[in-house]
């Protein structure tokens, strides 16, 4: 039985000897606040790398949350524990959302919650994976792939991505977007890209873009160019784009884009306004212009994506 979104704001840290600290940091940074309600569940007294950590919950706990996060495991070459298995599966088939981070997967391949899916997890350990569990659709390209209520990341960096992701489908890109700034990384990479939508705004004040940036996304309904970039920040167009792949990471013009589509997607997501309205808003001009566009950087049409959304809040309801 599906759970509503509170209950996914329920979140259970699968944990066992053997995890790696780093995935599992991760999963505590960004659900460890509110408006998520987090307990660590373990078997006893767990060594997490260095550390030893006491859970604040059994395993058995991990089958009254919504959202369970099954952190790395540290050796691939050894079974995880037959408790943690069982549990995360009795957690999943009580209808919780399940997800892995890094090798996690291969505690919810053991478990069975990847069979006949689409799954990925580290590189370097996808095709391990891929033999030790023929029935599951190893995908060693992407950041994270995301099944409905099972999901897998890659390493290190993608479960963050992947724990962002989760933010933005509970509540939306504007709080996943705080929150991505709390923590000083991009707000969101799709799952199938290297790289999507950097942060609005880097967070040191000082760098030589740091009035135009600001001056550029209360604009973003109108026809920026770089001509008018450059113009605003007194350089000339060479000069700018060698300041924006410093300080962005991107181009002048990409950066641009890139903020017309986060821009949309808040507005998808919190207005009922046509695609044409959305598209005159973020400076596409046309739909068919903004179509095209957010297709090629999100995966899904701006109609699909305004559903898909509504669908997952009307769970609150």
């Amino acid at each position: 039985m599906a759970r509503t979104l509170p209950d996914m704001d329920k979140v259970a840290l699968a944990v066992t000897d053997g995890m790696l600290h780093f995935e599992l940091s991760v999963a505590y940074e960004v659900f460890g606040g509110a408006p998520y309600d987090l307990t660590v569940c373990g078997p006893g007294p767990v060594r997490v790398g260095r550390f030893r950590l006491e859970p604040d919950a059994g395993l058995d706990g991990l089958r009254d949350a919504g959202t369970v996060i099954v952190p790395g495991w540290a050796d691939v070459d050894v079974e995880p524990p037959v408790e943690l298995v069982d549990a995360v599966r009795a957690a999943h088939e009580a209808g919780a959302r399940v997800a892995s981070l890094c090798t996690g997967a291969f505690v919810l391949a053991a478990a069975g919650l990847l069979d006949g899916r689409r799954a990925t997890t580290h590189w370097a350990h996808t095709d391990v994976l891929a033999a030790r569990h023929p029935l599951v659709e190893v995908d060693p390209d992407v950041l994270y792939v995301d099944n409905g209520t099972v999901l897998t990341s890659a390493g290190k960096a993608a479960a963050m991505d992947l724990c962002l992701h989760l933010v933005r489908l509970d509540h939306g890109s504007a709080f996943a977007n705080t929150v991505a700034r709390r923590l000083v990384v991009p707000p969101h990479r799709a799952g199938g890209q290297a790289q999507f939508v950097t942060a609005p705004v880097p967070e040191r004040d000082d760098h030589p873009l740091a009035d135009l940036l600001p001056w550029v996304i209360e604009r973003l309904d109108q026809p920026l160019t770089v001509e008018d970039l450059a113009r605003r920040a007194n350089m000339s167009s060479r000069h700018l784009g060698r300041h924006f792949r410093t300080v962005t990471g991107t181009t002048p013009l990409q950066w641009l884009l890139n903020q017309r589509i986060r821009r949309a997607q808040e507005l998808l997501e919190s207005t009922g306004d046509s695609v044409d309205a959305v598209a005159e808003a973020t400076g596409m001009g046309t739909a068919t212009t903004l179509r095209r566009h957010f297709n090629r950087t999100l995966g899904v049409p701006p109609d699909a994506y305004r559903r898909t959304f509504r669908r997952t809040r009307a769970a609150a309801g």
